[in-house]
């Protein structure tokens, strides 16, 4: 298939490589035009804007931060809908707002372009990897069409419902991991200032019901004290505030996730939004002292 590509930051040029490494045509456009050097070398091919890249696709992708970045790359001047070929699909794989997917699909369809939301979890690892978990909104005939591609960049890929619906299983995704993020630095927390190895504690608790994948991945992480980005905290902040954005829509009673909501707001407050979500434990350090 030819391939448009919007968005080759962290997990976005993993993900372009995938496609590239599975025989697809990838066409390219970036908003800086560094983002598109490690791609010279391959059968990629770069546009000089998002419409002359949908001129020559058959569906095109964006992995960009949040729904300003899609709209002004799919509607603003030269974006992929000025130069959408008849039947082009559009697979935004960003976290977005369930609102604002379904309305860029809305908007799309009126310009008989199909629209699916594709939000990803996994991290940097998990797009290196072609591990991610992708959550699909959308019409079940134009997720068929799109499907090999999931295939290529994810092990587990799920039609949730219509339009929208993968950024609210995304927005679940979010809570859960933002939450047990939190709880587990705060659990190792305790163990270091009660003076027990927390190496130890972690170790005894894999064993147990408290077991998670973020007790063991995230966990290791901040033993180490690697806060390298493969999920930025801002990122995990800029979630949250959705998450929060459509409990009170909702008229929703979320508590864990409004707390968690206020320590990611307080972690880029404190200047560490550029690093990993498990930050989180530098936060809870300087709170509760050396």
């Amino acid at each position: 298939m030819d391939i448009g590509f919007i968005g080759l930051g962290l997990m976005g040029r993993p993900m372009a490589r995938h496609l590239i490494g599975a025989g697809h045509q990838l066409h390219l456009w970036a908003r800086r035009p560094a983002s598109l050097e490690p791609f010279r070398a391959t059968t990629a091919r770069a546009h000089g804007s998002a419409a002359d890249l949908a001129r020559h696709a058959d569906v095109v992708i964006t992995m960009v931060a949040d729904a300003p970045d899609v709209e002004q790359v799919v509607f603003g001047d030269g974006g992929v809908a000025a130069g959408a070929r008849p039947g082009l699909i559009v697979v935004d794989m960003s976290t977005i707002a369930p609102a604002a997917a379904r309305d860029i699909g809305a908007r799309l369809a009126a310009r008989g372009i199909a629209f699916v939301d594709a939000p990803v979890s996994g991290g940097e690892v998990g797009a290196i990897n072609a591990s991610l978990t992708i959550m699909v909104g959308g019409e079940a005939e134009v997720f068929e069409r799109v499907r090999p591609l999931f295939d290529v960049l994810g092990k587990s890929v799920t039609l949730v419902g219509a339009s929208g619906a993968g950024q609210v299983a995304k927005a679940c995704n979010q809570i859960l991991t933002g939450v047990t993020v939190a709880a587990v630095a705060e659990a190792l927390s305790l163990a270091a200032k009660s003076g027990v190895d927390p190496a130890k504690v972690r170790q005894a608790l894999l064993g147990g019901a408290a077991y998670s994948r973020i007790l063991e991945q995230h966990g290791q992480r901040m033993l180490e004290r690697n806060f390298k980005p493969g999920f930025k905290a801002w990122m995990h902040h800029k979630d949250l505030g959705i998450v929060m954005a459509e409990a009170h829509r909702l008229g929703l009673m979320l508590p864990n996730a409004a707390a968690t909501a206020q320590l990611f707001n307080a972690i880029v407050g404190s200047g560490l939004g550029e690093e990993d979500s498990v930050t989180v434990l530098k936060l809870l350090e300087r709170a509760n002292g050396p």
